[in-house]
């Protein structure tokens, strides 16, 4: 999570502003009740727990490779910010536009959480392609479990990928394409969040499928909805929210062996389908 001078508390909703760029609430979007709380709620230690990597890695010596290229980093006394601000950086924290009040935004960023541990557990390793990985928000998690390799048609969004790697001393390689692009090679991991509802599944599907090799994984995360729900505005156009069932059956006639599939309460769909092998 990027650190904040000034921010409504992720599970209170209390408007709360820091002293010092050291201050934790800073960096885990809490106010110092809430974080004081953390030994009680399970959502508040997770919160506490990435305050204290992200803090650690802004201060830490970086070095990150981009399109095979090495990018050297060093220590200053001057915090180096943790990725650029953009769109998509608000769309996930629910800041500016898309903040729909604590009411909402409380169970959004639980949710959030929900899927990131599920992700943690699911890479283990090989080459992994994110397709559209925009401003990199899943990229540095991606990047500590294999050899990363991202997509995308923003060079402004890579920019900001590559400022999140370099901070949590991470490798990478960076591609400015067209993630709808046939693939040149064949790899064991493809990973995509909203992609399906951005371009459309089977288009997207038929990509992904080309990209993996046999037995291999697609891991995704989409936006959440019913069969018939209309489009949702999101930070680079209208995003199509998916109906588990109909998605899981879009999954396998693209001709995927097999599909995990699993959705929180409200915003999210994600899982696993494997080729066959």
């Amino acid at each position: 999570m990027v650190f904040r001078r000034a921010f409504d508390c992720l599970w209170c909703g209390r408007p709360w502003q820091v002293r010092a760029a050291e201050d934790l609430e800073g960096w885990a979007g809490l106010c110092p009740e809430c974080l004081g709380k953390a030994d009680g709620n399970e959502f508040l230690r997770m919160r506490l727990r990435a305050a204290l990597r992200d803090r650690a890695a802004a201060t830490a010596p970086t070095t990150a490779t981009v399109a095979g290229s090495s990018v050297p980093g060093s220590p200053t006394t001057e915090r180096a910010p943790l990725v650029a601000a953009g769109d998509w950086e608000d769309w996930y924290l629910r800041r500016g536009g898309f903040s729909r009040g604590p009411i909402h935004d409380g169970p959004w960023s639980m949710e959030l959480e929900q899927v990131t541990g599920w992700l943690d557990k699911s890479v283990s390793g090989g080459v992994i392609v994110e397709l559209g990985a925009g401003m990199g928000w899943w990229s540095a998690l991606l990047a500590e479990k294999g050899e990363l390799w991202l997509y995308d048609t923003d060079a402004a969004s890579l920019d900001a990928a590559r400022t999140r790697l370099m901070v949590h001393g991470l490798l990478a390689h960076l591609h400015e394409r067209d993630p709808l692009a046939a693939p040149d090679t064949s790899v064991d991991t493809v990973f995509a969040a909203y992609l399906l509802g951005a371009a459309g599944v089977t288009a997207a599907l038929r990509v992904v499928r080309a990209w993996l090799e046999p037995g291999g994984s697609f891991l995704f995360v989409e936006a959440k909805g019913g069969p018939a729900a209309p489009p949702i505005a999101g930070p680079a156009g209208p995003l199509q929210p998916l109906a588990p069932d109909t998605l899981r059956t879009a999954i396998l006639q693209a001709g995927f062996a097999s599909v995990e599939l699993d959705a929180t309460l409200s915003a999210f769909v994600f899982g696993r389908a494997v080729t066959p092998a």
